[in-house]
C-alpha cells in the first residue's frame, strides 16, 4: 500500500530513474483543451467531478446525534489547532458533524504505520517487492483493517473531546451508533477515491483530499469578508493574503518540480552485429523527495499530547481536571507553533511558540531525511547502475557511485526539509503579517494545505499529459 500520490513517495532507482522529468511539456489550457477533445479522457474528468460532487453532498448529511448543537461543539474543538486542520482537508465535514468527520485521517495514518511497518520487516518488504499482485491486495487487506481500527479509536477520542458540549440524551449506545455511522462515512470516502484511481484520472486519495481543501475555501474566504465589515480584520488584510498566496504557490511550484540530474553514461557493447549503448541519460532526484508526509509526521506528533491531555479530563476550561490530564495538556502547549502564552509571566516577550516552532522544524527535518533514507537506497542504485553497465562520469562504480550519491541525496534533503519547514511555519506567521488571526484561515494563507493542492495539481496535470503524448504517439 504506497502513500497517497502528492501526499510523498519515492523509490529506490529500477534503472529508468526516479520519477522522472516533474515539468510540464504542454501549457496548462492546451493541455486541459486536449483532454477534453479526447471522448475517453473527457469521460475520466466528468467521472472525477461526479464523485467530488457526491463527496460536496456528504459533507452536508448530519450524524444521527439527537439535540446536538454543531456550532457549540466546533467552537470547543477548533481551541486546538489539530481539529482546525482535520476540518479542512475534510471539507468543513467537522463543523457540520456530517458522517465524513473523519475524513481520510485514520486510512491516511494507517498507509503512515503500514508503510513504516514493511520497511521494518524484512519479510513483509520481499513479500512486496516478490509478491506481484497477491502481495499487493494482501497489504490492502492489513491497511484497511488497520483504518478499520483507527475509525472506532479516533471516533472514541472525538466523541470524549466532545462530551461536554453533548446533551444529556446523548448516551453510550447513541455514541456507539454516532461511531458507526462515522466509520461508514470515511470507508464511503475511501471508496470515492478507490474509484477515482480506478475509472478517472490521478490518485483519487489525493484528489478527495485537494477537493476537501477547495471545498473549505468559501468558508474562509466569507469570514475574511465578514471580518472586514465588522471592523475585526483590516482592509489592507485581503491584499496581503493575496500576495502570500502568489508568493508561495509560486515557491511550492518551484521547489516542486525542481530536480538534481545526474548524468548517467551507458557503456557500448555489442548486440549481434549492431553496436549498443554509448547514450547519456539522466538520474533526476527531486528536492522534495517527501512531499507532506513530514508536516503530516510533525503535526501528529506535537498534537498528541493536547489531545490525550483533554481526552483524560484536562484542559484551561475544565472545572476539576484530572492530574494527568492536565500535565498533557499543559505540556502540549509547549509544543504548538501557534501558541501565544509567555514561557515566563515576567517574559511576555517570549510566548511558547518559539519552543513549538523549534521543535516542530526539528521534528521536520527528522522526518524529511528519515523518508528519504527508506525510499531512496543509494546501494541498490548503485548495484543496479553497475549491473547495467551504466556509471556516473568521474566516479568508479561500486562505493564511489554509492558515496558519491549518498552525498549529494544528503544536500539535496537539506534544501527540501528547509523548504518543507518554511512552508509549514508559514500558516503560524503568515497571520502576524497579513493581520488576520486563527487557525481558520490557515488554507488561504498557505501552508500544508496550500502545499498539498498543488503537489496533487501538477501530479495530476502530468497524468492527463502523459495520457495525451500517449495517445499522440500511438496515432
Amino acid at each position: 500500500m504506497s502513500l497517497p500520490t502528492g501526499l510523498g513517495g519515492g523509490g529506490s532507482y529500477t534503472g529508468g530513474g526516479q520519477g522522472g522529468d516533474k515539468g510540464l511539456h504542454l501549457p496548462l489550457l492546451e493541455t486541459l483543451r486536449l483532454a477534453w477533445a479526447d471522448p475517453d479522457l473527457r469521460q475520466r474528468i466528468i467521472f472525477v467531478l461526479f464523485m467530488f460532487a457526491v463527496f460536496a453532498l456528504g459533507i452536508h448529511v448530519p450524524a444521527p446525534i439527537p439535540g446536538v448543537n454543531s456550532e457549540k461543539i466546533y467552537e470547543q474543538l477548533m481551541k486546538l489547532p489539530a481539529f482546525a486542520y482535520l476540518d479542512i482537508m475534510g471539507g468543513g465535514a467537522l463543523r457540520r458533524l456530517s458522517v465524513f468527520s473523519l475524513g481520510l485521517n485514520p486510512y491516511i495514518t494507517a498507509s503512515i504505520i503500514m508503510q513504516i511497518l514493511t520497511t521494518a520487516f524484512p519479510q513483509w518488504k520481499k513479500e512486496m517487492q516478490e509478491g506481484g499482485e497477491y502481495a499487493r491486495k494482501q497489504q490492502n487487506r492489513r491497511t484497511r483493517l488497520v483504518t478499520l481500527a483507527l475509525c472506532f479509536a479516533q471516533g472514541w477520542g472525538l466523541m470524549q473531546l466532545m462530551h461536554s458540549a453533548l446533551p444529556a440524551t446523548v448516551t453510550v449506545p447513541v455514541k456507539l451508533i454516532t461511531l458507526v455511522f462515522w466509520t461508514a462515512g470515511a470507508m464511503f470516502m475511501l471508496w470515492l477515491g478507490e474509484q477515482i484511481s480506478e475509472k478517472g484520472i490521478g490518485n483519487g486519495v489525493s484528489l478527495m483530499i485537494f477537493a476537501g481543501i477547495i471545498l473549505s475555501l468559501p468558508n474562509q474566504v466569507e469570514g475574511i469578508a465578514r471580518g472586514i465589515r465588522n471592523g475585526t480584520i483590516p482592509f489592507y488584510s485581503p491584499i496581503l493574503v493575496l500576495l502570500i498566496f502568489l508568493a508561495a504557490t509560486w515557491a511550492i511550484v518551484y521547489f516542486t518540480t525542481a530536480q538534481r540530474r545526474i548524468p548517467i553514461q551507458h557503456m557500448r557493447r555489442m548486440v549481434g552485429t549492431r553496436m549498443m549503448g554509448g547514450q547519456t541519460s539522466y538520474l533526476p532526484l527531486s528536492v522534495n523527495m517527501a512531499g507532506v508526509l513530514p508536516i503530516i509526521f510533525a503535526v501528529s506528533l506535537i498534537q498528541l499530547p493536547q489531545q490525550f491531555g483533554m481526552m483524560l479530563g484536562g484542559g484551561s476550561n475544565v472545572v476539576n481536571p484530572s492530574p494527568l490530564g492536565n500535565f498533557l495538556y499543559q505540556f502540549g502547549t509547549f509544543l504548538q507553533p501557534s501558541s501565544t502564552e509567555p514561557i515566563f509571566p515576567s517574559m511576555p516577550w517570549l510566548p511558547k511558540a518559539v519552543i513549538g516552532s523549534i521543535l516542530y522544524t526539528l521534528l521536520i527535518f527528522f522526518f524529511t531525511y528519515f523518508w528519504t533514507a527508506i525510499q531512496y537506497n543509494v546501494e541498490d542504485i548503485s548495484n543496479n547502475l553497475k549491473r547495467g553497465g551504466s556509471f556516473i562520469p568521474g566516479v568508479r562504480p561500486g562505493k564511489q557511485t554509492k558515496d558519491f550519491l549518498d552525498g549529494v541525496i544528503s544536500r539535496i534533503t537539506l534544501v527540501g526539509a528547509a523548504f518543507i519547514a518554511g512552508v509549514a511555519l508559514l500558516q503560524y506567521i503568515a497571520p502576524a503579517i497579513s493581520g488576520l488571526r486563527g487557525q481558520a484561515y490557515v488554507s488561504v494563507l498557505g501552508g500544508t494545505s496550500l502545499l498539498i493542492m498543488v503537489s496533487v495539481a501538477l501530479e495530476t496535470m502530468r497524468q492527463i499529459e502523459a495520457n495525451i503524448l500517449m495517445k499522440q504517439y500511438g496515432n
